[in-house]
């Protein structure tokens, strides 16, 4: 028997595969299903189960492929109510993979409908415990993204309660031998203080993790409440493509229609103008020349979470890159989050209708008084630390739409924490008040401020 453990580091997303006698059962697998097929190629052995521990927010899941592909069944809780081909895998349910046996929990708490497997060994011993977005490292799942989305819908409080119940009834009683494997690391918005750490033992997050800690209900669920990041736009959409069974990866990708470059004015003016450009390329090319309405979207670990975060849902938009390479693979990492099907048209392009103004540093710092200063950091990032003590605080996210609150008397100028969220914050707020005020990027200057 072997545990393999698959890592999509953009996504922060954990996936697994338990090997027995040339027999594969899949935990929670990724929108690429070609890993997994190369697993079971290398060990000659075949994918026969598919486990998904819930209908998941933040990544679109293959289990429909790979069903189809290798007629496998897909495990779901009946509380999903999955609109795919599936066996119901719900408490006191169990599942034989070769030797060793998978064991359902229902541990509500995250979702209604979360179920979390436990493997035994051919011996019966309980060995390793996946435990989807229930039981993090370090800290639990958060109970406020089923309040408008799945079959099941519920109030936060309410999944908190459960979550509070789940962890002592469900996660306490293990042997502090047994392996925490969850679905997510540090960098989910899935949780609020996820450690970097890929797995762990029951011992030692009954020592180290708050949420296993000695308190009271109430405590518990106001502890948990507190402080969750924000919701990406995407993740009530990803809830529902999961609950009904993705399309084929490469197919969705491969659909996408590209074209060569936008070379020039003529060429831009054959974009529909009610749609965004996505311009993934650096900072410095986007602002010396970019097309009308781009947000400066960049190529970096971050990058789906963001798209996801800026546009919603259904809405179209263009891709754009500054090579071939970049483009093909930002299109499966959109896919990955089920934004492929919203790209009307993906191009390589240098040409620009518009440019960015350059930041006039040595005035801001010596008259800042002159400049509508605009952080779009997070709450929580905002609350830990207010580098200008006069600013507006939109967060990156809700960017789009709040920019109304913005006066626009004075100059603006953009600051994150770092640089890259700036770039498109900038953008954005250039695409819908750039020409009544000129919109200033900080960019990378802001750490010298924040000291």
């Amino acid at each position: 028997m072997e545990i393999k453990q698959f890592e999509d580091k953009n996504l922060a997303h954990y996936s697994y595969a338990i090997i027995s006698n040339g027999e594969i059962a899949l935990v929670d697998p990724a929108r690429d299903p070609q890993p997994y097929y190369d697993y079971a190629k290398k060990h000659q052995a075949k994918i026969t189960a598919i486990i998904e521990t819930h209908p998941h927010a933040d990544f679109v899941s293959s289990h429909l492929e790979i069903s189809k592909h290798t007629g496998a069944n897909i495990y779901v809780s009946k509380l999903v109510a999955a609109e795919y081909e599936h066996v119901s895998f719900d408490e006191g349910d169990a599942l034989i993979i070769g030797s060793v046996t998978l064991k359902a929990l229902n541990t509500p708490g995250h979702s209604p409908d979360s179920i979390s497997a436990l493997l035994l060994d051919e011996n019966g011993k309980e060995i390793a415990v996946f435990s989807g977005d229930t039981l993090f490292i370090g800290d639990c799942g958060r109970p406020d993204l089923r309040e408008q989305a799945g079959a099941i819908t519920a109030d936060r409080s309410e999944l908190a309660k459960l979550m509070y119940h789940t962890l002592r009834n469900k996660f306490l009683p293990l042997a502090d031998s047994v392996l925490v494997y969850p679905a997510h690391g540090a960098g989910s918005l899935c949780g609020k203080g996820l450690s970097d750490a890929a797995s762990s033992t029951m011992g030692a997050e009954k020592i180290s993790n708050w949420s296993l800690g000695n308190m009271s209900e109430t405590d518990f669920i106001n502890s948990l409440l507190q402080d969750q990041p924000y919701v990406p736009k995407y993740f009530p959409h990803d809830v529902s493509i999961n609950k009904k069974g993705a399309a084929n990866f490469v197919k969705s990708v491969q659909a996408v229609e590209i074209r060569e470059a936008i070379t020039c004015e003529g060429c831009a003016k054959s974009l529909n103008p009610h749609y965004l450009v996505i311009d993934t390329r650096p900072e410095a090319l986007f602002k010396a020349s970019h097309l009308r309405n781009a947000i400066n979207l960049m190529n970096d670990t971050k990058f789906e979470t963001w798209l996801g975060s800026i546009v919603d849902p259904n809405e179209k938009f263009y891709l754009q890159a500054q090579n071939e390479t970049e483009l093909n693979a930002l299109l499966k990492r959109i896919a990955k989050i089920g934004y492929e099907n919203q790209v009307e048209l993906a191009f390589i392009s240098e040409f620009g209708n518009e440019s960015s103004p350059k930041f006039p540093a040595e005035d801001f710092e010596l008259s800042s008084e002159n400049y509508t200063i605009v952080d779009i950091r997070t709450s929580a990032e905002r609350a830990a630390k207010k580098i200008f003590s006069r600013s507006y605080h939109i967060p990156l996210a809700e960017l789009r739409e709040r920019y109304p609150e913005i006066p626009t008397e004075k100059p603006i100028v953009v600051h994150c924490a770092g640089g890259y969220r700036s770039a498109a914050g900038a953008s954005i707020l250039a695409s819908k008040i750039g020409a009544k005020v000129p919109v200033y990027d900080f960019s990378e200057r802001i750490k010298q401020f924040a000291l």
